[in-house]
């Protein structure tokens, strides 16, 4: 008697919604480094957007999905050598400005 009822009914739908992962800490990274290439000409606050973008890329690098971290550790890598460069030149100008008061 079981058999029949099974058999009779109809098979069940079962929808199983899927949440995407996100890695915000990579993402937030990447914004980071962002603003630090592109405000890198602002002394202390290019430095402070590049400390932060390669901290919160490397953390991100930990996490799945890796999603923009790698994309942020790189471009913070590069901001750092256009940080550099500016600073170096900042000063050097500085230095010249001074020399001929």
């Amino acid at each position: 008697m079981e058999n029949q009822t099974s058999e009779n009914q109809a098979p069940r739908i079962v929808y199983v919604q899927r949440t995407e992962r996100k890695n915000k800490i990579g993402t937030a990274g990447f914004v980071f480094a962002m603003l630090s290439l592109f405000l890198g000409a602002i002394p202390v606050l290019g430095w402070i957007f590049w400390f932060l973008g390669i901290i919160f890329s490397s953390v991100g690098l930990g996490r799945r999905p890796k999603g923009l971290a790698p994309a942020g550790l790189i471009i913070s890598i590069i901001a750092l050598f256009v940080i550099i460069i500016m600073s170096v030149v900042f000063w050097y100008s500085i230095g010249e400005v001074l020399d001929t008061l």
